[in-house]
């Protein structure tokens, strides 16, 4: 019997009492995280009131519908995220160093960190970081003025903060799953876990999967509608396509993950049995149905980040991108194929032979494509004018890891070899050897390539090598010695290991863990040093790294409605001819009123009531529970009723701030690439070999 107020919220559920009844290592290193998360609250709570930040903190940004403070917030959200993740995986590795015959974690503990760690890492580390940068990209890289839907774009943000607050909570509140990021059923049922670790799991799963859901509709008609007069499919710059295939896969891949989730609640809650094998259940459905999501969801996070790679390579490079058309064909062919896949991650449950072959040919082929996108970037840089900046050493790192990462990808499509190195950390290191370098090194090359985009100002150049190299060093000696630990038999997800010759490539993994969490702190240096030198750092005129596409073409940071006028598109390179021809930096011939959404509450108020019904369902506070949902429908309900959602932007407005940065760039020099992270480098930069910028084909 639960209690009607608090449900089964009671004191042994906080970290800090579990602590104090059971002192173990295990238990204190938990209720010091959750100290840590309890602090850090506190922290922020205390510098808002004594800076006085809460009324631009809500006026600016959290009622902000701009889709470039959603995209920046988005980033902040992944980034403390990341933060956290890296943390947990430097723990699992730390125990794992000490772990034979032993260590100093409980299994059941090591088993909710590595749950934790790969759901905060794919759903709320890598998922909102590349939504942060297609929503502050693509707008202004197709020529538009927001998002298509901007309030929706709001409650989409509300819905993953939401997903990451559950999970945050956790830490001091009740346990998370111990099921992995997958939260298999039977184990994940109420019989064996009726604890709210799975529950945890469940809800921020569904909250945030709708809320991915609705950015994967928002993107896509943005791109459908919203490009600028004249940018036909085919003058989209190689990112726009990749963001129209991550959308569609948003729009079918996330409703199978969304559906499997709420089976498993009404399993766990209700007594269905969808994934139990009494009263004719089967959790090989809901394998079935995570996996019709799991698979595409790992292009969903690659193919964006090809996108990045494909606008980086060709601006450090000075070229334009070689083959545009086959990176297309690429990209799309990636797309569809990732819904056809899904079946080699259960290679071993004893289907025929035919069926494994089926889906291995397809794991297969789906190496093609992406082999043609590595051809493509590698003979962009080929006799390139190429510039090793941060970037474009994320991006060789990217080649030589990823490479390895896809041939053993294309090892692991094979059934038979599959069936022996299954659940072995041999699957551990191909994972992490084509999310880390894939995934991560493409996102956190993108946070320096359009940071001053979104600030003004560069980030610090000597900080940002040091991260990469240390990133690219970390990941090295971390998972590459996983292959050789799963050849030898080490299961994945092990706590301890009894044979020592396993011990040697522990230590060198929790070296490679420690030069990552030294890249992370290098990167929190570095955004604080070019906070304090941003005067030296600032780049407000829009193009400090001689851009070819469109939002290179505007201030830094870009006004709220973007572009003074919308551009007219008559080549796939726009910005980059028009600086070669003299058409950039042109005056309008006139300037009109602009049309803008207001700032509106609702998405924080969705976020606020679904971060309630969260808690409540986990903890079964039913009044909590129909509360805060009713709360979150009035609320929707009641903002269809508002007839004033816009507001008007005068032209003489426009036009003063319009001429005012046109003179701005009038009175500065411009810089050579070879001079770009100099101080004088104010984001006006020299055309180079302007008589040989030719149309695209």
């Amino acid at each position: 019997m639960t209690d009607p107020i608090f449900g089964r919220l009671d004191l042994s559920s906080f970290a800090f009492v579990r602590a104090f009844d059971n002192p173990t290592v295990s238990e204190l290193i938990g209720a010091g995280a959750a100290m840590a998360v309890v602090l850090g609250g506190l922290a922020v709570l205390v510098i808002l009131t004594w800076f006085r930040l809460w009324a631009p903190l809500l006026r600016v940004w959290l009622t902000s519908v701009d889709h470039k403070r959603i995209g920046i917030m988005y980033c902040v959200l992944a980034l403390v995220m990341l933060t956290r993740g890296v943390i947990e995986g430097v723990l699992m590795r730390t125990q794992q160093a000490f772990g034979l015959h032993g260590g100093f974690l409980t299994p059941d503990h090591f088993s909710e960190l590595f749950s934790t760690h790969g759901t905060i890492m794919i759903f709320f580390v890598a998922m909102p970081f590349i939504a942060g940068v297609i929503n502050y990209v693509l707008p202004i890289q197709i020529g538009a003025r927001d998002m298509a839907f901007p309030v929706m774009n709001q409650i989409s943000l509300g819905l993953t903060a939401t997903g990451a607050a559950l999970v945050m909570l956790s830490l001091v509140v009740g346990e998370f799953s111990t099921g992995g990021w997958a939260n298999y059923p039977p184990y994940t049922g109420a019989d064996f876990q009726p604890g709210p670790g799975p529950d945890y799991w469940i809800w921020s799963i569904v909250l945030a999967g709708i809320g991915t859901t609705l950015s994967g509709i928002n993107f896509a008609v943005t791109i459908y509608k919203g490009r600028a007069p004249g940018m036909s499919f085919l003058r989209m710059p190689i990112f726009c396509w990749t963001v129209i295939c991550a959308s569609i896969i948003m729009i079918f891949a996330l409703p199978p993950l969304t559906v499997a989730a709420l089976m498993l609640a009404a399993d766990r809650y209700l007594d269905f049995h969808f994934f139990t094998n009494d009263l004719g259940g089967n959790m090989m459905n809901y394998v079935n149905l995570f996996w019709l999501f799991g698979h595409p969801e790992v292009y969903l996070l690659i193919i964006p980040c090809y996108g990045m790679f494909s606008e980086i390579v060709p601006t450090f490079s000075g070229k334009r991108i070689y083959g545009y058309m086959s990176m297309v064909y690429a990209t799309m062919a990636i797309a569809v194929l990732s819904f056809c896949v899904w079946l080699h991650h259960f290679f071993t449950m004893g289907q025929s032979a035919n069926v494994n072959a089926a889906f291995g040919i397809a794991s297969m082929a789906i190496a093609i494509p992406t082999g043609v996108k590595i051809y493509n970037w590698v003979a962009t840089i080929f006799r390139g004018r190429i510039r090793m900046t941060v970037p474009m050493i994320y991006v060789v790192g990217f080649f030589y890891l990823f490479t390895v990462g896809g041939l053993t990808g294309v090892m692991l499509a094979n059934p038979v070899i599959s069936y022996q190195v299954h659940n072995t950390l041999f699957l551990v290191a191909h994972f992490h050897n084509v999310i880390i370098p894939g995934v991560l090194f493409g996102l956190l090359a993108a946070y320096h390539y359009w940071f001053p985009k979104a600030f003004g100002f560069r980030l610090h150049e000597g900080w940002g090598r040091r991260a990469a190299l240390l990133w690219i060093a970390g990941f090295s000696f971390t998972f590459l010695p996983l292959y050789w630990l799963g050849l030898q038999g080490m299961p994945r997800r092990s706590v301890t290991f009894s044979d020592p010759s396993f011990q040697p490539f522990m230590w060198l993994a929790f070296f490679g863990a420690a030069l990552i969490l030294s890249a992370l702190t290098c990167i929190c240096i570095q955004l604080w040093v070019s906070i304090r030198q941003r005067d030296q750092l600032a780049a407000p005129l829009g193009d400090p790294w001689n851009g070819r596409s469109l939002e290179w073409s505007i201030p830094s940071p870009p006004p709220a409605y973007n572009f003074a006028v919308i551009p007219q598109v008559t080549l796939r390179d726009e910005f980059t001819d028009a600086k070669a021809t003299g058409r950039a930096y042109a005056e309008p011939e006139a300037y009109e009123d602009i049309e803008m959404p207001n700032n509106t509450a609702i998405g924080l108020i969705v976020c606020v009531c679904a971060t309630a019904l969260g808690l409540a369902l986990v903890f079964w506070i039913w009044w909590l529970a129909a509360l805060s949902f009713c709360a979150m429908v009035a609320a929707l309900i009641g903002r269809t009723f508002l007839t004033e959602t816009t507001h008007i932007i005068p032209a003489a407005e426009i036009a003063a701030d319009h001429r005012a940065w046109l003179a701005r760039v009038g009175a500065a020099g411009a810089v050579n690439r070879l001079d770009e992270t100099h101080e004088r480098n104010a984001g006006l930069a020299i055309p180079e070999r302007p008589a040989r910028a030719e149309p695209a084909e």
